[in-house]
């Protein structure tokens, strides 16, 4: 629990993180707070969203949306990377958020599915960035606008001594089925193009937040692009998976022509210094209609596990259950990846089958 930055502050935290940012005229005393009876604060997070739409700076601001008075976020940022400041007080953008993943913003714990069931007014307690996007999932988000929106967040987090369990996303707390941010991303410090996720920015903020607020992410050496290693993964035989325990799926069959970074009768599917991005499609059988399956990657080194990453779930169905779950990651030197489930059901149900394929970039 935090007071909201004074505008003192919020120039002070951005300059330190090196962000490019503007001011929008007036926009210190720019709140709804007055047409609300509504103080804005105590704050606990960073909302993120993007605009679906494109030079939304006077929307944003001024002019808002049918029915959704301005302002509509606390700052605005567009392709080049250069954050507007927008407002300093209680901003119409967040609506009605489901309790549970605002507790968990609040505990800094992995966000669960939204139970619709209780809500919180979110413009009480969250900043609101907006990033300049289409939402058609073919806008791309620029180097330049990812590392101001990386920068932004951990601006905010080291401000309040927050964690980047603070920083969420739209989707993730909407109650109405909201799906932002989302697209494809040009690139990132060494990484290339790679697609938006959540879990993605909260790693890179949490990088950020591991150095002092004048560190810069380093970037590639290289003059030409590196091609990417394909990794096609999956099991010759389903498997049982018992309830109430985590499990590594061994992938037990490589479908490419050449070798990758792994075993046969191996957990470990990439090993760093790499970044990669793919998908993982899971085939459940006998998982009871609403019963949910964990799956999640996990950094070891050697056979000590060193990190988790956010939680995926995968919700029973009726006749069997599919689930295909997006992987995008870094991983650093002496780490491997692994992936894990865990059977919340009280039934042992069947891993029919676990496809991974993904495109695996080496680092030096």
């Amino acid at each position: 629990m935090s007071t909201p930055a004074t505008p003192a502050q919020w120039r002070a935290a951005l300059k330190a993180e090196g962000v490019a940012f503007t001011e929008f005229a007036g926009w210190t005393t720019r709140g709804r707070d007055v047409a609300t009876g509504k103080i804005f604060g105590p704050v606990h997070g960073v909302l993120n969203h993007h605009t679906a739409g494109a030079n939304s700076l006077a929307t944003i601001a001024t002019v808002g949306r049918p029915g959704l008075p301005p302002p509509l976020a606390h700052a605005y940022l567009p392709k080049n990377g250069v954050v507007v400041l927008v407002a300093d007080g209680r901003a119409n953008h967040v609506g009605l958020v489901a309790k549970n993943v605002f507790d968990a913003i609040v505990a800094e714990k992995p966000l669960p599915k939204q139970d619709k069931s209780q809500t919180v007014d979110g413009n009480d307690s969250l900043y609101r960035l907006e990033v300049e996007n289409l939402g058609n999932g073919k806008d791309v988000y620029t180097r330049a606008q990812y590392d101001s929106w990386v920068r932004f967040n951990a601006a905010l987090c080291r401000l309040h001594d927050w964690g980047a369990g603070s920083v969420a996303g739209h989707l993730e707390t909407s109650v109405e089925g909201k799906p932002d941010p989302a697209g494809p991303v040009e690139g990132y410090g060494k990484r290339g193009p790679f697609t938006f996720t959540m879990a993605q920015l909260r790693a890179d903020v949490a990088e950020r937040l591991a150095h002092a607020a004048s560190w810069n992410p380093p970037t590639a050496q290289e003059t030409t692009p590196m091609a990417p290693a394909y990794v096609n993964l999956g099991l010759l035989h389903g498997y049982q998976l018992a309830s109430g325990e985590w499990t590594e799926i061994e992938f037990t069959q490589e479908w490419n022509d050449e070798t990758g970074d792994h075993a046969a009768s191996s957990a470990v599917f990439v090993a760093g210094p790499a970044r990669f991005t793919g998908t993982l499609s899971l085939r459940f059988e006998h998982l009871p209609e609403g019963d949910v399956v964990q799956v999640r990657q996990s950094e070891y080194e050697g056979a000590t596990l060193k990190q988790d990453h956010p939680i995926d779930e995968v919700i029973g169905t009726p006749g069997g259950t599919f689930r295909t779950i997006a992987l995008t990651n870094r991983l650093g030197a002496g780490r491997t990846m692994r992936m894990r489930l865990l059977n919340q059901s009280a039934e042992q149900i069947e891993v029919a089958s676990a496809v991974l394929k993904a495109l695996v970039w080496k680092e030096s």
